[in-house]
């Protein structure tokens, strides 16, 4: 009986091995595909261009293929997150740099009340677009998982570069330089 168990306890380990294989290529999502299409120089559509999303403090809303023709850079964020107000000073100052070439930023806040990220904005004196993920959709079709992370997408509407973890003014700078040189 015993010469029949190792295999068998053989045949169960490599079919376990090939579900655990088999589950993380199928298993991922629109994050790594992302991430895998720009890292091959891809770019894909931004999937949530048409998403229309409530504007922070004010009436209506807005959609990000209503920035076409223009760089966007798209930072996920929420109030309670230490490295999204570690990095809102160096996103405001960058906006100011963006808007000289016909570029801008907007702020995407993630599953946040409107009165933590209106004081957010406040606070970190952002002057720039604010959006509100009010039901995570945003987000999920970005493949995001933890905020911050920062999206840009090019003229064409295509994301170009992305960071799922907080910005450096040297990613801002190398990645924002030549993007902002095309088609300027």
């Amino acid at each position: 009986m015993r010469r029949l168990a190792l295999p068998g306890i053989v045949a169960a380990a490599a079919v376990g091995v090939l579900a655990l294989l088999a589950f993380g290529v199928f298993g991922q999502g629109a994050s790594s595909s992302i991430d895998a299409q720009v890292a091959r120089g891809s770019y894909p559509p931004d999937p949530d261009a048409h998403l229309a999303l409530p504007v922070l403090g004010g009436r209506g809303t807005q959609t990000l293929a209503s920035y076409r023709g223009k760089v966007v850079v798209v930072n996920v964020f929420a109030s309670w997150c230490a490295p999204c107000q570690a990095e809102a000073p160096l996103l405001s100052a960058e906006q100011r740099v963006l808007a000289k070439h016909d570029a801008t930023l907007v702020g995407v806040t993630y599953l946040d009340s409107p009165i933590s990220s209106e004081q957010f904005v406040r606070q970190y004196h952002v002057d720039y677009p604010v959006l509100r993920d009010v039901t995570g959709s945003f987000a999920r079709g970005l493949g995001i998982d933890g905020v911050p992370e920062t999206f840009v997408i090019n003229r064409q509407g295509r994301i170009q570069a992305l960071r799922r973890y907080p910005v450096t003014a040297a990613w801002l700078k190398a990645t924002l330089t030549p993007i902002l040189a095309e088609g300027s």
